[in-house]
């Protein structure tokens, strides 16, 4: 059912963007854009204001970098207003959006996020497997060139079922048509966006429901592209597979990556969400390993900060803890005299 209030109105409020703005600079205060945006805040935010009321703003063009943490990827960064408009937007949308998610769609969601979808795989291979003694898979999927290949057409055809306000439909459409390639102004989101991962989930929110209610999948779990569905019969998920692929292609115009959707035996071990998961214990990704001896020798190389190399280094520690991996942590430290302070 569409929603009749004018929820435009709310998007521009100066309240709404007050509280976007202190979203927008969370964890960067020290960040150029943030201070030079300070320095006459009250007038920047009314320029916001006035041009969002009139339909009047245009984002800035997007600055494009290569990360490779160790996987390359290609990461388009907003300028620091138009981070502020993605906040307001959201802001607003998630109030309405977030209900008609599933329960196990994890990334992007107060509450969820990776190790929630751990918690969620455990509680789910153990049903499976009626308690770890019997056999059972898993399909471990997802969706090739996924940003890449979002279709802005379809997404605001999934949009319009919610929101009835043409005025939220322009403003979703000018961000979406902000993208870095010219040749693909009708689809595609960039990475580094708040919006592309809100929309990412609006999106593959017709996969969930297809997934739980016409395939009847008990054991569903999805984080951004990736999902999993868990089952005894291996022949119930090989159905399942072909089923999900004809609706991506169908419906959202997408394909499953050919080599990174298969059906694995789950005492096997599956490489979800940052670990590789087995029946009693988990390790972390090489991968992950290897991003954290980055940061340490980029510290070395005097590229990062100790302030810098210690913030990073507990975020990965919090989330290495969740692995069986405690004598890594304890060499990695012991390797390093210099870091004491960890």
């Amino acid at each position: 059912m569409k929603t009749d209030k004018n929820i435009y109105l709310e998007i521009y409020s100066m309240e709404n963007l007050i509280l976007a703005w202190k979203k927008a600079k969370k964890g960067k205060t020290k960040k150029d854009c943030v201070i030079e945006f300070e320095k006459s805040l009250g007038a920047n935010l009314r320029v916001l204001h006035d041009e969002l009321k009139n339909q009047t703003y245009k984002p800035k063009p997007l600055k494009t970098f290569i990360l490779r943490d160790p996987k390359t990827r290609k990461i388009s960064k907003s300028h620091f207003r138009d981070r502020i408009v993605h906040h307001a937007l959201v802001n607003i949308l998630e109030q309405i959006f977030n209900k008609t998610f599933i329960y196990d769609s994890c990334a992007n969601r107060r509450g969820k996020g990776n190790l929630f979808a751990i918690k969620r795989f455990e509680k789910f291979q153990r049903k499976a497997t009626c308690n770890l003694t019997s056999k059972a898979y898993c399909l471990k999927a997802d969706v090739k060139h996924y940003f890449q290949e979002v279709s802005h057409k379809i997404l605001l055809e999934i949009i319009k079922r919610k929101v009835s306000d043409e005025k939220v439909l322009w403003l979703v459409k000018r961000i979406l048509e902000n993208n870095v390639s010219d040749d693909k102004k009708e689809k595609g989101m960039p990475l580094g966006n708040l919006t592309s991962q809100f929309f990412a989930n609006i999106y593959l929110n017709e996969l969930d429901y297809f997934v739980k209610q016409e395939l009847k999948a008990k054991y569903y779990i999805r984080y951004v592209d990736d999902f999993i569905a868990l089952h005894s019969s291996k022949g119930q998920l090989e159905m399942c597979k072909n089923e999900i692929s004809k609706f991506l292609k169908e419906n959202l115009n997408l394909e499953l990556h050919p080599d990174k959707s298969k059906i694995i035996c789950l005492s096997r071990g599956v490489d979800f969400v940052g670990f590789r998961n087995f029946y009693h214990f988990k390790l972390l990704r090489k991968r992950n390993v290897r991003k954290m001896l980055l940061q340490i020798k980029n510290y070395k190389n005097k590229k990062i900060s100790e302030d810098e190399l210690f913030q990073i280094f507990q975020g990965w520690n919090g989330y290495a803890k969740w692995a069986n991996m405690y004598k890594l942590v304890d060499n990695l430290i012991k390797k390093e005299p210099n870091f004491e302070f960890i």
